[in-house]
């Protein structure tokens, strides 16, 4: 087993005091995993939560060191580790003719990763009895960060600008689910090929299953490379308590769906997100995973990290030992199988930020 990975795996699992020292200050609220920073630890950029309850008293603190650097610091110990932050980057200063600001259009993830939400709604978000109950899409829009609705034309000018200005190597876009049968494809569509025309950047698209299959071709057509589409949890009833409207499309639908999805874009540029902790045993998990992987998806497993105003927010993280169980069965089956973290064209799994599951996959 990696001691990075276990290392990282523990960082992910506690968060980390963080006393504000410069660099960019990461995310708050908003779409996917949020309440990180980015830190760099023996080369791997990894997000690790900094403003949630759990990171307060987090045996482990970023800490200027004497020679004027940052040190991770642990109370189990009284060496330091010598760590990195990513910087602002130069993207963030600028904004559109209209005066929208490039950081409230898309943001910095991990280390050279640009990522969006089109749309800052969700058809279940204001209900909080359907909505997913880990989910802050809004917050960020409710605090005037973001916009509700980015256009394929601003996505296309801020990704030129991360890619002159600060070297972005992929672009990252998801949405909320909008009222719509392609539940979002045709945004990802659209702003795929706008973007393409501008800068040619590996782009993940992320979306819930469209009911015709018909648009994982037209995103391919359009400029997407890889594709995204998140079950999160996998056992039938903690689906129902943690995801109550979208635990309407089945595990049969998604499966059903990976294997169209993977038909256009092939083996192992297809990912899911699943989230460990909230219920799910490590064995649902292991053998969900097992299941993806024969199927040619790459099962991208993260520590579930509670996000301050969410009915989740007080929710334990998962204990180190059990991400290290899962971690290891699951980079198990992908050493034996043609699907990596580092063959894919876009996406979560390639930036592996959010996990350490790629640092056991290649500790051989």
């Amino acid at each position: 087993m990696s001691e990075l990975g276990r290392l990282i795996t523990e960082l992910q699992v506690h968060g980390v005091a963080d006393p504000s020292l410069p660099g960019n200050k990461g995310r708050r609220g908003g779409a996917g995993p949020s309440d990180h920073r980015a830190i760099t630890i023996d080369g791997a950029t990894v997000m690790v939560p900094v403003y949630n309850a759990a990171s307060k008293a987090s045996p482990y603190s970023l800490e200027a060191d004497p020679q004027g650097g940052i040190a991770l610091a642990s109370r189990a110990s009284e060496a330091l580790s010598s760590v990195a932050v990513t910087s602002e980057p130069s993207f963030y200063s600028l904004s559109t003719a209209d005066g929208t600001p490039y950081r409230s259009i898309a943001l910095l993830h991990g280390r050279d990763v640009l990522a969006t939400t089109l749309l800052q709604t969700c058809i279940r978000f204001r209900d909080r009895t359907d909505s997913c109950q880990f989910c802050a899409i809004e917050q960020s829009l409710e605090d005037s960060r973001t916009i509700v609705r980015k256009t394929p034309e601003q996505i296309a000018e801020v990704a030129e600008a991360a890619v002159r200005l600060d070297g972005i190597k992929q672009l990252v876009m998801t949405t909320g689910t909008p009222n719509s049968d392609d539940r979002g494809a045709r945004m990802m569509a659209e702003t795929a090929m706008a973007v393409k025309k501008l800068v040619d950047i590996p782009i993940q698209a992320q979306c819930e299953p469209p009911e015709d299959p018909i648009w994982y071709s037209r995103m391919k057509q359009a400029g997407v490379d890889s594709l995204g589409m998140h079950l999160e949890v996998v056992e039938p009833e903690v689906r129902r308590r943690i995801l109550p409207g979208k635990s309407e499309i089945t595990l049969d639908d998604y499966y059903r769906a990976f294997e169209q999805a993977v038909l256009v874009f092939g083996r192992g540029q297809v990912s899911t997100y699943l989230l460990a902790g909230l219920g799910d045993s490590a064995e649902s998990l292991i053998t969900c995973s097992k299941k993806l992987i024969e199927l040619g998806v790459y099962p991208f497993v993260v520590p579930f990290v509670p996000i301050s105003g969410t009915p989740l927010e007080d929710h334990p993280a998962p204990s180190t030992d059990f991400m290290v169980e899962i971690y290891s069965a699951v980079a198990t089956r992908l050493r034996e199988s043609d699907i990596s973290s580092e063959a894919m064209a876009a996406g979560c799994a390639k930036c592996g930020a959010c996990s350490a599951l790629s640092l056991f996959e290649t500790d051989c």
